[in-house]
């Protein structure tokens, strides 16, 4: 069976109730979340074995988030702990024309103090085959950076296919490192590229447009430069205002181009971890499906995210295929 890996922060998200601003309430709600963990659980929803790999505080917030982690089967052998707190993110979601406002809370976070010598990349890659990063976890500190070199350099070793979602907060990279040259030295071992022309115009200082044939075009020129790339997906959002979004995707598997319908959500309950749903499909789809059917679940799962509330896709196999199927009525299942 196939065992999926990921490494990056488990924050936690506070957030007023509703879509009211902070100044209007004093109660909040939490939610754990973190760009990897988003995918983890996820994958692990649908049915797969996945170990998400972290440092958190090793206090009772570090113990709640554990026990989020295994309530959903994720394996947490390989979280270390420390003294420092769990990183956190502060939101105000928007509605209808105004939009959602994140402010983080994590520059000295138990994540951001990991060192490549805190991880056993052998013992806590053992039995694995897919290793999963985010551009967010290299911005974070340099020993988060330096720690998931080491992991894909361990990973590599062992012919893992190798995922990314290379999009990156500029905001977070505060330690000297150049954001575009860190990305760049980490694609050397990416095999599954999840990310649009945006992220491929950062990546090779070019200006690619949005059109389909651009598309194409930063592909083949991101495979170019990096060969290690086989297949690159691109999540696309239309959208009509906060609360009302259209998602399709579309691909360059070095073969074709396709594309899928777009799929449209007309009352967005949560837009936080859609791109994570998107990556974790397109994982489960790549294991289970050809390219294009990966695509549409990808797709579909994406969409689904946007009916949840927390960071966290809740979704199954069973309601991402009830979707495929044309089933978007929402009607009473019985």
């Amino acid at each position: 069976m196939n065992r999926i890996v990921t490494f990056g922060e488990v924050l936690m998200r506070l957030s007023p109730l509703g879509n009211k601003k902070m100044k209007q309430t004093n109660l909040l709600e939490y939610y754990f979340g973190g760009t990897e963990i988003n995918v983890s659980i996820s994958l692990a929803n649908f049915g797969n074995k996945v170990k998400h790999i972290s440092c958190i505080s090793d206090d009772f917030i570090g113990e709640t988030a554990i026990g989020y982690l295994r309530q959903y089967n994720v394996d947490t052998r390989d979280i270390y702990r420390t003294s420092r707190p769990l990183g956190m993110y502060f939101l105000e979601v928007g509605a209808v024309m105004r939009p959602s406002t994140i402010t983080y809370n994590r520059s000295n976070s138990a994540f951001s103090g990991v060192t490549p010598d805190m991880v056993d990349w052998d013992k806590a890659l053992a039995k694995g085959n897919w290793f999963h990063w985010t551009g967010i976890t290299p911005g974070l500190s340099r020993g988060a950076y330096e720690t998931l070199k080491e992991g894909l350099k361990h990973a590599k070793a062992k012919g893992f296919t190798i995922s990314s979602d290379p999009t990156y907060r500029s905001g977070l990279w505060k330690y000297g490192v150049d954001p575009k040259d860190a990305i760049q030295d980490l694609m050397q071992y990416v095999t599954i590229f999840i990310g649009g022309v945006n992220e491929i115009n950062e990546i090779l200082g070019t200006e690619y447009g949005y059109e389909n044939d651009d598309f194409i075009a930063a592909s083949k020129a991101l495979i170019e430069k990096y060969p290690n790339v086989e297949k690159v997906f691109d999540k696309i959002r239309i959208a009509i205002n906060a609360s009302w979004q259209k998602i399709k995707a579309r691909m360059w598997n070095g073969k074709e181009f396709k594309e899928t319908e777009a799929i449209e959500i007309t009352h967005i309950v949560d837009r936080i971890g859609t791109g994570d749903a998107f990556a974790a499909g397109i994982i489960y789809g790549l294991l289970n499906y050809d390219d294009f059917k990966a695509m549409e679940f990808a797709s579909a799962a994406c969409a689904l995210k946007h009916t949840f509330p927390g960071d966290i896709n809740y979704a199954t196999v069973k309601d991402v295929e009830h979707l495929l199927s044309g089933n978007t009525g929402g009607r009473v299942n019985r």
